[in-house]
């Protein structure tokens, strides 16, 4: 098995160069939280590698952490990709400023309407009230008035401007394709 992981991936058995080592600004000792670290950094050289030290008193913390890192990760390659498809003409966003959100709650809720029946009407417009949440957290957040909020929204969605969404900066609702706000629909 050794001399299969050799010949695959080329492993040398012998004592590595400076150049297999590779070069580091300074190695030092630190305390972090009490725990001695050794911290090494390359800040001249271009970093391709980085390592993230996650601490916490819980398993479940640690894992919501890992968690937390990991689709803050896939979240940075997707907007990479979404800026190379953008070349290319297809797309991996929605528009953003909680404009998909209103428009899938007004869908929702129009297509509920046009089902008989309360077994499938009732839960179709729990669904599109849960999505309607989000935009009203959004404002809230920003202290707006989400119901003045909402209402704008609806308005201009049921016209047809679905990638109206909240600019948070001047407390409007506006076209987030012109201010250059969208959501990632895939986080690989």
């Amino acid at each position: 098995m050794a001399l299969h992981f050799y010949e695959r991936y080329k492993l040398k058995l012998s004592q590595p160069n400076p150049d297999d080592l590779g070069y580091v600004d300074s190695v030092s000792v630190e305390e972090i939280g009490g725990v001695r670290v050794t911290i090494v950094k390359n800040e001249e050289g271009g970093n391709s590698v980085c390592t993230v030290v996650l601490r916490g008193s819980t398993d479940s913390i640690l894992e919501d952490l890992e968690r937390a890192v990991d689709d803050g990760v896939n979240t940075y390659k997707c907007a990479l990709q979404f800026y190379a498809r953008q070349c290319v003409g297809t797309s991996t966003s929605s528009p953003g400023a909680a404009a998909t959100e209103i428009e899938l709650a007004r869908k929702l809720k129009e297509f509920s309407l046009k089902e008989t029946g309360d077994w499938i009407s009732i839960p179709l417009q729990k669904f599109a009230e849960s999505y309607g949440g989000v935009p009203k957290t959004l404002a809230e957040n920003a202290g707006l008035n989400a119901m003045e909020i909402i209402s704008s929204l609806y308005a201009e969605h049921s016209t047809g401007n679905t990638k109206v969404g909240i600019d948070l900066d001047e407390g409007v609702c506006k076209d987030g394709s012109t201010l250059n706000i969208w959501d990632l629909h895939i986080t690989d």
